[in-house]
């Protein structure tokens, strides 16, 4: 099948692993603040779910490099010229726009510190991160304290996307989803996207895998059971 021309109304823009990692994500995000406000029972699944999140950081950071055209972090980085040039309506690029890109680029850096701080956190019962065993309680207690303050900026930040999705569906007649849904940008014309081979995906996955398997704690020697005192009578 013909790539579209550069005159095409329709050009491929986001790969099937960009799109699969945002709806795997979206999916992951919610699952874990569910999980999270409920606790008890939920809150080993709960950490499962900050895995999952690990490994789809840890994907989209190798993607931003080696991925196709439009999912490469150089290609929609938030520069202050392309800010300005997007506020002026002068922005005439495809892919996130350069609010859209400061939004990802946010939300991944917040993501990451959640996920990070979530590993070595506690609720005080029967939850320790996978690498709690590193710290000492005391850090362990700050950092708990950050992930819960974390998830409520990453609700708000989450809900002020979703808004900015709709508003440019809605007002400026811009559907965000459907491309993301499908890889193809209706009635527009450009560069179809290109890289991002099995190769890269590959490689990708690879380190995606390597970064579950650190952050699960697994690699840790296992520690002593402590010794349970017996009454003497």
């Amino acid at each position: 099948r013909q790539e579209p021309t550069m005159n095409s109304q329709r050009i491929r823009l986001w790969d099937l692993p960009t799109r699969l990692f945002h709806w795997l994500l979206v999916l992951a995000v919610v699952a874990a603040v569910v999980s999270g406000q409920v606790g008890g029972k939920l809150i080993d699944l709960h950490g499962k779910i900050g895995l999952a999140i690990v490994g789809l950081i840890a994907f989209r950071v190798v993607w931003g490099f080696v991925g196709s055209t439009y999912a490469r972090f150089a290609q929609f980085l938030p520069t202050p010229a392309r800010i300005r040039a997007y506020l002026k309506g002068e922005w005439r690029g495809l892919g996130h726009n350069p609010l859209g890109g400061l939004s990802v680029f946010t939300l991944l850096f917040l993501l990451t510190a959640q996920v990070a701080s979530g590993l070595f956190a506690n609720d005080d019962i029967a939850f320790t991160g996978p690498l709690y065993g590193l710290i000492g309680k005391p850090l362990s207690d700050r950092l708990s304290g950050i992930h819960h303050l974390l998830s409520n900026v990453l609700i708000a930040l989450a809900v002020l996307h979703v808004g900015a999705v709709i508003f440019h569906g809605r007002v400026k007649k811009d559907d965000l989803i459907k491309p993301m849904l499908t890889g193809w940008k209706e009635g527009t014309s450009g560069e179809p996207a290109r890289g991002g081979g099995m190769l890269a995906l590959i490689v990708a996955v690879i380190i995606a895998g390597a970064a579950v398997y650190g952050a699960s704690g697994a690699w840790l020697p296992e520690q002593p059971a402590k010794a349970v005192e017996t009454p003497s009578w």
